[in-house]
């Protein structure tokens, strides 16, 4: 067996920490160094000749973070690793998976392919926008779900009257999923926007009156659609509002919306870092579970266990 080996790049670097701690290993030495120009370099301080290598970094804004994780890999397969794993808990573009309107381009396909390119051999990420963008890669994915942490949270707090939600109609697979697990009522969010980022209006189809709601996302980017769903619905009568999703984006004037919104609390993965604190934010971390299914790759055992839906 091949030895393993696990590198960060500089956007998960305390995920990546925590993870290693859990598998077993320190983490590798890798040097990032950046020029004046802007341009960066990554090496790697120690072999990989011959190693099983995990390089995580979750491809959060900026673009950089993307181009280095590409520079981590051609540089590991110049280095002759063996295997070349790309661990994206986050993976960005993911809301480019299709020509929504003329002459755009499919950048998740694009990002695929840059990676098979690049010279890696698996991916291991965690609930893609779209199921079906594992579908663009020619290797395989582990698509791993946060189902696996949030439904034993949920039922933990044991609410009574539980619905589920789904903040938009594109969401209601995954609500539904949720329901049918927890035996639950399901309330579907119907938004209007004129533009990106931006809610005109939110309706809801479903008994939100003397409800528990729980809303279900795999992204907060600006917290626009959560905050004004939240508001919505205690202002038809629900008894509280919570929203769980699993990658914390967080932009813009985002913190400051959970802050002034209707929302009991925020619950998240650590898939990407908080840029800042917030009363209603708690983190769920999923390090020990990535590090589970790294054990099982390197064993070859499967890793179904860890999805609940």
């Amino acid at each position: 067996m091949s030895e393993i080996k696990i590198f960060t790049g500089s956007s998960t670097l305390n995920f990546s920490e925590q993870l290693a701690a859990s598998y077993g290993e320190p983490l590798g030495k890798l040097t990032y160094q950046k020029f004046s120009d802007g341009e960066f370099q990554t090496s790697y301080e120690e072999t990989v000749r011959g190693n099983t290598i995990f390089l995580v970094q979750s491809t959060t804004p900026p673009t950089d973070n993307l181009f280095e994780l590409l520079l981590m890999v051609d540089a590991a397969k110049r280095a002759s690793a063996k295997e070349i794993i790309a661990v994206m808990p986050y993976f960005g573009f993911a809301r480019q998976d299709r020509k929504d309107k003329p002459r755009v381009a499919i950048a998740a396909k694009l990002i695929a392919d840059l990676l098979y390119t690049a010279g890696v051999n698996r991916v291991i990420t965690m609930d893609l926008h779209a199921d079906q963008i594992q579908g663009f890669f020619n290797m395989p994915v582990d698509h791993l779900y946060a189902s696996t942490i949030f439904i034993p949270y949920i039922e933990r707090l044991k609410l009574s009257n539980l619905t589920m939600a789904a903040p938009d109609m594109g969401g209601s697979k995954r609500a539904n999923a949720y329901a049918k697990h927890l035996k639950s009522e399901i309330v579907i969010c119907y938004k209007q926007r004129t533009k990106a980022n931006v809610v005109d209006s939110i309706t809801a189809i479903g008994e939100i009156e003397g409800r528990n709601i729980v809303l279900i996302d795999d992204i907060i980017d600006t917290g626009g659609t959560l905050c004004k769903a939240a508001d919505m619905m205690m202002d038809r009568g629900a008894l509280s509002v919570r929203a769980m999703c699993t990658h914390a984006v967080l932009s813009g004037k985002a913190y400051e919306a959970l802050e002034k919104s209707k929302l009991t609390d925020l619950i998240v993965t650590d898939t990407i870092p908080l840029k800042q604190e917030s009363s209603k934010i708690k983190v769920l971390s999923v390090t020990n579970m990535f590090a589970d299914v790294f054990h099982r790759i390197v064993t070859n055992e499967s890793i179904s266990s860890h999805f609940i839906m």
